[in-house]
């Protein structure tokens, strides 16, 4: 890694996906100049040179570099393009976050358990990418998807890209396991309405649902069942903020079968019931406005 930094974002709740596109630049155009944008910008250079600032740091962005832009600041052009220069970019929001040095993987804090302590996600502020394509692919598959529409997918595409760039800044995107963890992760991801165990997941992906656990656990630091039950609930939480349904339907559309089971799950990943957390978010936005 290239960057004496990273981002790291707290979770729960997960990263939410605003928007995403594609700028190309003639010799002469600059990116535009913001502060405080309120979201975080991921630059993704395809071709070209994109020369940037941001706080009193400057970056040359050139093919299969990365550079994450933070909400708050400015970030600005250090000088125009000197060629034609693609790049994508990709808006989202995240509330909790902090930028702290980078410490190698020996070095950096790890959670005592799941359950204590719930996932932080380290992204590289900038990066080489070591395969490019990986994330022009899925950032190309956003872009395809009809605006206002696909809400679910282009989350789900969020968190690869994601994931993709945590593995990067921990120098792990390309083992085995780690290709392992991201299929069953996805896999979860699409399916997690339905009844799925160990069992399952190894028959889908066609690996001993043991080398699935341990995989899982050395990239996310959870099980699968663990996983899928936080990802459960962060669609939850998603549903009882933007509809009036009942928490009976709000746990059968996200694959709990028994609604007292979902409330004490929610309760223990939370600290509070789906009914005080439903308040607590409405308060929440009535004092915004």
């Amino acid at each position: 890694m290239s960057e004496t930094t990273v981002i790291e974002l707290a979770t729960p709740p997960l990263p939410y996906y605003r928007e995403s596109g594609c700028a190309v630049y003639q010799a002469g155009d600059r990116h535009p100049n913001r502060a405080d944008f309120g979201l975080f910008d991921l630059l993704v250079v395809a071709s070209g040179t994109l020369h940037i600032g941001e706080n009193g740091r400057e970056w040359s962005l050139s093919e299969g570099d990365t550079l994450l832009l933070l909400p708050k600041g400015a970030h600005y052009a250090v000088r125009p393009c000197e060629e034609e220069t693609m790049f994508y970019w990709l808006h989202f929001e995240h509330a909790d976050w902090r930028e702290v040095p980078a410490l190698p993987e020996a070095e950096a804090p790890a959670p005592s358990s799941p359950f204590d302590r719930p996932k932080t996600i380290r992204l590289p502020k900038h990066a080489p990418l070591s395969d490019p394509r990986l994330a022009f692919d899925k950032i190309r598959r956003l872009l395809a998807l009809p605006i206002g529409e696909s809400f679910w997918e282009k989350q789900q595409l969020l968190f690869q890209l994601l994931a993709l760039l945590e593995r990067e800044q921990a120098g792990s995107a390309e083992t085995p396991a780690a290709r392992v963890a991201e299929r069953a992760a996805f896999c979860l991801q699409q399916r997690y309405r339905e009844e799925i165990t160990n069992e399952t997941l190894g028959e889908w992906l066609h690996y001993h649902p043991s080398y699935i656990v341990r995989c899982m656990k050395k990239v996310y630091g959870v099980s699968p069942a663990r996983y899928l039950q936080q990802y459960r609930i962060e669609q939850a939480k998603r549903l009882l903020i933007s509809t009036a349904w009942p928490v009976e339907r709000i746990a059968d559309e996200v694959g709990f079968r028994h609604a007292p089971y979902f409330s004490a799950c929610f309760k223990r990943c939370t600290g509070m019931t789906p009914q005080e957390y439903r308040r607590s978010a409405h308060r929440r936005g009535a004092l915004r406005k």
